[in-house]
């Protein structure tokens, strides 16, 4: 089943939803921006140069790995094709240390998975709409769900560094929203219980948390912190949750996936570092790429 531009702007419109159950690949034809300022021409310009450079038709499922992820995306399958994310229409190579700015073309089984190592963040200054791009590129590129993975800082009592933790709800603190206009999205269920399912079924000691994302790109206080968890937060970062709400309002499901790089402030005994979040990151690649791995097999 293909979907056209024309269709792809009514799924933005009502809001199109994923419900249980997998779908087919939503190819999409290639389109020629002609106002490079709509993002969904934009989205669809870049689509079609992927299917360019990748020689693929189209792509089942996405994966964005975040900050300390980028050693895991060899676990996850051997690429047929990488280009460099400057490549590609409206897309700029990540300026955060630990994204390298590749985008991956991997088969696995019988998927083909769009894999993007990194991803640009709202505190980049860059706006909103080069931060919600990549994930629109995936759902013009025919992906049928979106596996959102970053870095966090660990709030809940009892987190270890080093602990993954599936995204279960997200509060997002950013202030701001991938979505303009009557577009009145329901986000109830955003995360797939439906994948949240499966990742425990691949690993049964797997908790659950809420994610506050916040715009950084400073790390919180130790009062923001505190009332975070007085909010029923568990894991705070700096991405995630307007990607998240693009890829619902486009009809994608959702998977989110934390992995506890540090304790939060005023729950650690030094300061908080970036470095900290990537050795984490070296650490726990193994079982974080193993992980994906079987869950987007059986996705």
């Amino acid at each position: 089943m293909s979907r056209s531009p024309d269709q792809f702007e009514t799924a933005r419109r009502r809001g199109g939803r994923a419900r249980g159950g997998k779908s087919e690949r939503l190819s999409c034809p290639a389109v020629t921006a002609t106002n490079i300022s709509d993002p969904f021409a934009l989205a669809h310009e870049a689509s079609a140069k992927l299917a360019e450079l990748t020689g693929a038709d189209g792509h089942d499922l996405a994966v964005v790995l975040g900050s300390g992820w980028q050693p895991a995306a060899d676990e996850i399958g051997t690429p047929e094709v990488e280009i460099g994310m400057d490549e590609l229409p409206g897309f700029a190579k990540p300026g955060a240390v630990g994204h390298t700015g590749k985008v991956r073309s991997v088969p696995v089984g019988d998927k083909r998975l769009l894999v993007m190592l990194g991803r640009t963040h709202m505190y980049e200054g860059h706006g909103i709409e080069p931060v919600a791009h990549g994930v629109r590129t995936a759902v013009a590129a025919g992906c049928r769900a979106v596996f959102l993975t970053n870095a966090a800082g660990g709030i809940r009592e009892g987190m270890q560094v080093g602990q993954p933790v599936l995204i279960s709800d997200h509060i997002n603190m950013t202030a701001r929203s991938p979505l303009v206009g009557a577009n009145f999205v329901d986000l109830t269920d955003l995360y797939s219980t439906r994948l949240r399912d499966l990742a425990r079924g691949i690993d049964s000691s797997l908790e659950e948390g809420v994610y506050a994302g916040l715009p950084g790109p400073h790390f919180e206080t130790p009062a923001e912190i505190r009332m975070l968890r007085t909010l029923g937060v568990d894991l705070v970062g700096m991405s995630t949750v307007l990607e998240a709400i693009t890829a619902r309002s486009l009809g994608a499901e959702v998977f989110g996936l934390s992995l506890v790089t540090n304790l939060a402030a005023g729950l650690s005994v030094g300061p908080l570092n970036h470095e900290e979040v990537l050795e984490a990151g070296r650490v726990s690649a193994s079982r974080m790429g193993r992980l994906l791995r079987s869950l987007l097999e059986a996705a």
